[in-house]
């Protein structure tokens, strides 16, 4: 266990979807500007950034990591560094301003996670992210990651029977939890027989795979300050950070089950026994759910429910805000949006505000221990954060 204490002090968060009036600059400066503000803390007495960006040629500018010092003069001298761990790029940046905090070389560390991304055409969108596949890297794909991720949809069917109505449950769940959050780009709720069914406006994108199913490519940013005290000034309670872990699987694809996502398991575990705690101690989980059958096999790799009995979990109303066990309560990343560098630090933000009571329409009515999982890849590279209220 923890033998320190170790606060998210204040927070930020952009609107995500297609902000074609907002540059990568912009959205650093603006969220990280509301972060301190929350915090209460003066640009100064910032001792180190933490800027998490997948980038792989979605946007020119490759050295990104001084952004934020566009803020105030004041952060003149800071160390900044910029993190990547593809679509995990975001929570990786987080455990950096963790382990900074742990090591004493730091006793304040802004987080910020953002991408810009529907500037660029679907082409390059679709490489930049295969980038993240071994197998795919620098290929041509008609389908991208969809594809990937499609034919874990079709071996998961093969190994455990139909799973199509599940996949289109839990994104009619997202999409109905993202009506209520104003930081959403999907905020529609599309109904079950229009996720399930294929149809003119709901077409197929790869094999199991519909539209429906597959997260938006979004323009996004967030931002944390993470401190080892309270700050006096904060407009907010700080949340705790009492566990965390990252476990990272070898990149080959024949190296690995893809139904079995065994990183997310381990690090999993890992946080939970560093923060004493155990799944059903959890208000809310906050998943990374790139594309629905990812949501499903995550649900079993925490443990909510048997190796393939996934759809368990949705067809019974576990995963609901009304449910035992809400995740993504926040729409998602299917919903909510997939800026990819930016997803890690939003999912730390939107457990936060559910644990402060801050969390507007989307709050719950108990929220006092919450669980953050994103992954890079195939489940290659994933971070999990247990999060506890101190109100």
């Amino acid at each position: 266990m923890l033998d320190q204490d170790l606060f998210i002090a204040g927070w930020g968060h952009s609107r995500f979807g297609r902000l074609e009036d907002q540059s990568l600059e912009t959205l650093v400066v603006s969220v990280a500007d509301q972060a301190l503000r929350c915090a209460g803390l003066e640009p100064g007495e910032v001792d180190a950034i933490f800027l998490g960006q997948f980038n792989a040629g979605l946007h020119p500018l490759a050295f990104t990591s001084s952004l934020a010092l566009q803020v105030s003069p004041d952060l003149f001298g800071v160390p900044a560094t910029r993190v990547e761990n593809a679509c995990a790029s975001g929570a990786a940046a987080v455990h950096q301003g963790i382990a900074a905090l742990l090591a004493g070389t730091a006793e304040r560390v802004l987080v910020i996670g953002a991408e810009k991304m529907t500037h660029a055409c679907p082409a390059t969108v679709g490489s930049a992210l295969l980038g993240a596949d071994y197998e795919l890297a620098g290929h041509q794909s008609e389908t991208g990651f969809a594809g990937i991720f499609a034919s874990v949809a079709t071996a998961y069917q093969d190994r455990y029977g139909p799973v199509s109505d599940a996949l289109g449950a839990i994104a009619a769940k997202n999409h109905r939890n993202g009506v209520h959050n104003p930081y959403a780009h999907l905020r529609k709720d599309l109904g079950a027989q229009f996720c399930q069914n294929i149809s003119d406006a709901n077409p197929v994108v790869a094999g199991p795979l519909r539209r429906t199913d597959c997260s938006p490519v979004s323009d996004g940013a967030a931002a944390l300050v993470l401190t080892r005290d309270r700050l006096p000034h904060a407009s907010v309670e700080p949340v705790r950070i009492i566990g965390f872990a990252q476990a990272n699987d070898f990149l080959p694809r024949g190296s690995r089950d893809p139904l079995v996502f065994r990183g997310s398991e381990a690090a999993w575990w890992r946080a939970h026994e560093m923060a004493g705690t155990y799944l059903a101690d959890l208000d809310l989980v906050e998943l990374h759910d790139c594309f629905t059958i990812a949501e499903l096999i995550l649900y079993e790799a925490i443990g909510l429910t048997d190796r393939g009995k996934g759809r368990m979990a949705i067809d019974n109303g576990w995963v609901t805000p009304e449910g035992c066990m809400p995740v993504n309560v926040s729409g998602g990343l299917k919903a909510k949006g997939h800026p990819v560098g930016a997803t890690g630090v939003s999912q730390h933000v939107m457990a936060a505000l559910q644990l402060t009571g801050t969390a507007g329409d989307m709050q719950l009515p108990t929220a006092s221990l919450a669980a953050v999982h994103n992954m890079g890849g195939l489940a290659v590279a994933n971070y999990v954060s247990i999060l506890e209220s101190t109100g």
